[in-house]
């Protein structure tokens, strides 16, 4: 009994705590949260790093030779691989949060929210929150790089459209790793294991290059892959080309991964002792 009654307790006292209670203590832990980040900047690096050296190496690499098979050169792989680079953000941000998650289980700090008067879910929801400001900076560096090596930007509420698709996407995709940082042992068992599901899906898509030249079973892979929908999305919003179906598959994606994955997270997270 006495190992349950904390977690009884806190369920309790969660349930008694109204909505706005829930929400002030939410944007108490965004501030929390964003504080840390300006005590310590280089927890910035991934947000930062990641557009300037991926945009780069993908397009003074590969660009070329790609881009021959598009049907022109450097500048028609520019077009295709922002959008897709747009679409890999969210994922490889996620990672992060699960990460941080699983620190703060070791350190101490999660023992002392569990020891305040406030709503377990706006610990969660504070994380998010920071996470989305992380992962919009990332994007709005990539698209400044992606200006600079020669994309161009024609349709701006497509662009716009295209950042909000990606950050629901991201979003969902971060209950996964919340839940992670919640049963790993340690951050290294979160990114090894991130790792382990992000590779394949990342390089089995259609985020870097076309699908067509690809092996028939690794072409089938790629049309129900998650990130091979939402990239293509990107690209017919920003660039354009068809969206409905690749848009909806993504929303459905979204949903479905948040709907299974959301109350898992709250859960393990609840019931951690």
């Amino acid at each position: 009994m006495s190992a349950t009654t904390p977690t009884t307790t806190g369920l309790r006292a969660d349930a008694r705590i109204p909505l706005r209670g829930h929400l002030r203590h939410t944007g108490a832990l965004i501030r929390r949260n964003l504080l840390w980040i300006r005590q310590d900047p280089e927890s910035m690096f991934d947000a930062v790093l990641f557009p300037i050296v991926f945009t780069l190496l993908f397009v003074y690499v590969f660009g070329g030779s790609i881009g021959q098979s598009l049907g022109g050169g450097q500048e028609a792989y520019v077009q295709y691989i922002v959008p897709g680079l747009m679409a890999m953000m969210g994922m490889n941000m996620a990672q992060g949060v699960g990460t941080g998650f699983n620190q703060d289980f070791n350190t101490g700090v999660m023992d002392r929210f569990r020891s305040l008067p406030i709503g377990r879910g706006s610990v969660l929801f504070a994380k998010i929150s920071v996470e989305m400001v992380r992962m919009l900076i990332a994007t709005a560096i990539l698209m400044v790089v992606g200006v600079l090596v020669g994309f161009d930007i024609t349709d701006w509420p497509g662009l716009f459209a295209a950042v909000g698709l990606s950050a629901v996407f991201g979003s969902a995709l971060m209950w996964i790793f919340l839940t992670l940082g919640v049963v790993m042992k340690n951050a290294q068992s979160v990114q090894a294991m991130g790792f382990l599901v992000l590779m394949p899906l990342q390089f089995g898509s259609s985020i870097f290059a076309p699908t067509q030249s690809m092996p028939g079973w690794l072409e089938t892979f790629t049309e129900y892959n998650p990130l091979s929908a939402l990239a293509d999305a990107a690209r017919g919003l920003m660039v354009g080309g068809p969206v409905a179906h690749d848009l909806w598959m993504t929303l459905a994606w979204s949903v479905g991964i948040t709907a299974v994955m959301a109350p898992v997270a709250i859960h393990k997270f609840r019931t951690k002792s």
